[in-house]
């Protein structure tokens, strides 16, 4: 029985879809002005494990990602580099997919954007004006009259009167209360504009993953996802227009991840501590970056930093190890039931990934046991059942041969280069010019290759 931790709540409840055997859910997707960044990349990965569980539980899963391609951070981006906003966003959401791929992200039933979506949005103002929940200020903007929503705050779990302390109204601001907040910028000159009722301008970030939503999942859907820093206002603010402009509840469960944080602080581009994905790949095979991610239970914290990449790399290493020389087999494990029974309790318990691994390498030191004992039955069943819990997380993807091979340094040896001097140690061996041999392994030792002598076969790793 599937339990998913509401934000909304605030407690674990047992998941039940507004249509039998059905989801419809929503994450919002990315600003694209620039690289995407483990925090980004956080939030792709998370919920591709909750899609990929879902679908394994049987439902027919509708999955929709927002594109943001129109904001302030894109139009000032666009200005310094000299190029369209068309040219700037196209880099960007085409870099998104590359990274996302990388990290074994499966794509989105839809991926709605922005500037393809303003019909909804304009539509979804207008009937909020016409129910007096939005209005037209002086210098055309249109503003959400947050005062005019009971509800608003529930989200957050915070009041009218609390939020109202020490909120004001910006220079240039036209708003009637300074909670109110913008769905419609009025024209400036140089910006991109597009018509509308209130004139030429362009929407609020705010209401387009209401229209978004709405269009593509209905008035009322079964999940919404994001990062926890958009739980408020972003979120907020969606519950408030959606649910006054449709009549309706609009999510039954908001799941938020955590941040990714350096030093105790998030990662962000506005802090400037942020990392790419792509500079992470470059030094990091993408399964250990998508262990690294799935490492931490997706509410909690997740702590950048080499020495835990590298524990990632090393967890991986072992279960890679213990598969190492079983050939894949084609039908899931049968044995050890009970293992598999205690991975989907911890996954069908809020998506407890931590809980599911450790499952994993309990399976990994089966494995390792039924190889001393000679139980090759025994260990290939096991490793079956192995492969078969981890394509829940998409993990154990590759051949254990090339993943423990690793990714080759700027100053370290290429795999020709050692596959070279394993073979000169090999003949030295079957020579009997043990001195040379020793000093071949001495050299691989010292470019950090381990060995591993198997009859009259060598194989190595990197690490």
């Amino acid at each position: 029985m599937l339990t998913i931790h509401n934000s909304l709540t605030g407690q674990k409840e047992i998941f039940t879809p507004i249509e039998p055997n059905k989801v419809r859910m929503y994450v919002c997707g990315m600003t694209v002005y620039d690289y995407c960044h483990l925090g980004h990349a956080r939030v792709l990965v998370v919920f591709d494990v909750v899609l990929r569980y879902l679908r394994s539980l049987g439902y027919d899963v509708t999955y929709v990602r927002n594109i943001t391609d129109i904001d302030d951070k894109i139009i000032r981006r666009a200005s310094e580099s000299n190029i369209s906003i068309n040219e700037l966003t196209a880099r960007f959401i085409d870099a998104m997919h590359e990274d996302a791929k990388a990290l074994g992200v499966l794509p989105p039933t839809s991926e709605p954007r922005a500037t393809e979506s303003l019909d909804q949005m304009i539509s979804m103002i207008e009937t909020l004006i016409a129910k007096e929940y939005a209005y037209t200020a002086a210098n055309g903007d249109v503003y959400y009259s947050v005062g005019h929503f009971a509800d608003y705050g529930k989200l957050a779990d915070r009041k009218l009167e609390d939020l109202r302390v020490g909120a004001r109204v910006e220079i240039g601001e036209h708003k009637n209360d300074p909670l109110d907040f913008v769905l419609w910028k009025a024209a400036k000159p140089g910006e991109p504009s597009w018509p509308s009722p209130w004139g030429l301008g362009r929407p609020g970030w705010h209401i387009e993953c209401s229209a978004m939503a709405t269009h593509a999942l209905g008035d009322h859907f079964d999940i919404h996802g994001g990062g926890m820093d958009l739980k408020f206002p972003h979120h907020e603010n969606e519950i408030a227009q959606s649910e006054a402009a449709t009549g309706h509840k609009y999510v039954n469960v908001w799941m938020h991840n955590g941040f990714v944080q350096i030093q105790d602080e998030k990662m962000s581009k506005s802090l400037g501590n942020f990392f790419t994905v792509r500079e992470v790949l470059a030094q990091y095979q993408p399964e250990v970056v998508r262990y690294f991610i799935l490492g931490s239970h997706y509410r909690g914290p997740l702590s950048y930093s080499t020495d835990n990449l590298q524990q990632a790399r090393a967890a991986l290493e072992r279960l890679y190890t213990a598969l190492r020389g079983i050939p894949v087999s084609t039908t899931p494990g049968t044995s050890k039931n009970l293992q598999a029974e205690r991975f989907h309790a911890a996954m069908q318990d809020d998506f407890n990934v931590p809980e599911a691994l450790a499952v994993l390498f309990e399976l990994a030191r089966d494995i390792n046991r039924y190889k001393d004992e000679g139980n090759h039955n025994e260990a290939a069943n096991a490793a079956a059942q192995l492969r078969h819990l981890a394509n829940h997380l998409h993990i154990l993807q590759a051949d254990p041969e090339q993943f423990l091979k690793g990714i080759a340094s700027k100053d370290g040896l290429s795999d020709e280069q050692i596959e070279h001097l394993i073979a000169q140690r090999i003949q030295a061996r079957q020579q009997k010019r043990w001195a040379d041999a020793d000093k071949l392994r001495d050299q691989l030792t010292q470019a950090k290759i381990q060995l591993e002598d198997k009859g009259d076969v060598t194989l190595w790793r990197r690490g």
